[in-house]
């Protein structure tokens, strides 16, 4: 059979006039198929057990007249070796189907996408980025069943060599929690982190600066109410002092969770880390605050919205960084997750309320299962003489000057 017959030029300039499909033949089964739009399509003619089959090659121009000539004689190879070339394209396009599918990327994102309603929108953030960033570039394509021990040990020692220990165990009990999902959605096997238990060093427990001290807490506060810089910021320093909130549910802290007529904050379970509404009863000094910002800010979302963009609260960094302008060592004298320890500390040590008290105003669980089902008035009366005497003691300690 003459071959080769057809030119590029010929190619380039092939119509089909007023057919609507013309064929322009190259020999030995290929031909261009021409539309009457235009459209130029790569195509090869055989038969394999008894069956006439047809192949397509391709596009033109996307696929070159020597592409196309390679892609017929590879298929005439293959039906020489007895193999049928459409149904090794469709056993090949079904494996592409079920790797997309049962990569571990896409196991993870399934994963994600399930769970990440009962989580705060913090935690959605971090369990997903530190996929992206730390497994997703190695093993994203991979069937997460093929995925080996070796392998994650690799991702997770990688991270670990950055100086990132924290985030290398993180990353393993991440992605031991994709693993087991795979497992109950059928994808794979086995949970192949639990084999690298031990694999890391230990973390090392580090405590975030705090000061505890009420002398040197009281010199905290004076610095804190003598800060000039942008007035939001001022104010957020002296509200973390007072509520003891956690950073990230101060800086995300929308008006319409601020109730000035009941004294209360009330922060949705969404945004919460024990995924339950907390309420923050207001002192009179944090209304005052309250008060002096609503101007600025009331007419936002956030009572601290971002320097930059108003639709965003501040910057996670914000409150950290106003505390080493005041010459503050946020990792080793205080921090902005420290005014939690200050608080609770000094509130326990006082004696004056149930350690039970202080932990719901910090938003920690406390009892066993049953008592934590049942108690729901989580002791609000009680609370709001805490955060009355924790105002007026902030107050006592700034204005103690030695």
């Amino acid at each position: 059979m003459t071959t080769n017959r057809l030119t590029v030029v010929a190619a380039q300039t092939a119509t089909s006039g007023e057919k609507s499909l013309k064929k322009f033949y190259d020999g030995d089964g290929m031909y261009l198929l021409v539309d009457r739009k235009g459209g130029k399509y790569w195509r090869m003619d055989y038969r394999f057990a008894e069956k006439r089959k047809t192949l397509a090659l391709g596009t033109f121009p996307e696929v070159s007249l020597p592409a196309a000539r390679k892609g017929r004689n590879q298929a005439r190879e293959r039906i020489r070796a007895g193999e049928d070339p459409c149904e090794i394209r469709k056993i090949a396009k079904l494996t592409a189907v079920h790797r997309a599918q049962n990569s571990f990327e896409a196991v993870a994102r399934e994963w994600h996408k399930e769970f990440s309603p009962t989580w705060t929108a913090h935690s959605s953030w971090k369990n997903l980025r530190i996929l992206e960033v730390n497994a997703f570039p190695w093993i994203g394509g991979r069937i997460i069943g093929e995925v080996t021990a070796p392998e994650l040990l690799a991702i997770l020692r990688r991270v670990k060599d950055r100086g990132l220990l924290d985030t290398a165990h993180r990353l393993r009990q991440t992605a031991g929690m994709v693993f087991r999902y795979g497992i109950v959605t059928g994808r794979c096997d086995r949970d192949i982190s639990v084999d690298l238990k031990g694999a890391l060093p230990s973390k090392q427990q580090t405590h975030l600066a705090a000061i505890t001290d009420p002398e040197k807490f009281g010199a905290l506060l004076r610095d804190l109410w003598a800060y000039s810089g942008a007035f939001s910021t001022c104010c957020a320093l002296k509200l973390s002092a007072l509520f003891g909130l956690r950073p990230g549910e101060l800086r995300a802290l929308e008006w319409t969770e601020v109730g000035e007529d009941q004294r209360l904050i009330r922060i949705p379970f969404g945004k919460m880390k024990a995924r339950r509404m907390h309420v923050v009863p207001l002192s009179d000094q944090a209304l005052a605050i309250l008060a002096e910002l609503k101007p600025l800010t009331g007419s936002g979302k956030y009572c601290f919205p971002g320097l930059q963009n108003h639709d965003r609260p501040m910057s996670e960094n914000t409150v950290n960084a106003a505390l080493r302008r005041l010459g503050y060592d946020t990792q080793t004298d205080h921090s902005a997750h420290g005014f939690r320890s200050s608080f609770s500390t000094m509130a326990h040590g006082s004696g004056l309320f149930r350690a039970e008290v202080v932990e719901v105003q910090l938003a920690h669980k406390h009892g066993d299962a049953v008592r934590l089902a049942y108690d729901r008035g989580d002791f609000l009366e009680e609370r709001r003489k805490l955060m009355t005497w924790w105002a007026d003691e902030c107050d006592k300690m700034r204005q103690q000057v030695p």
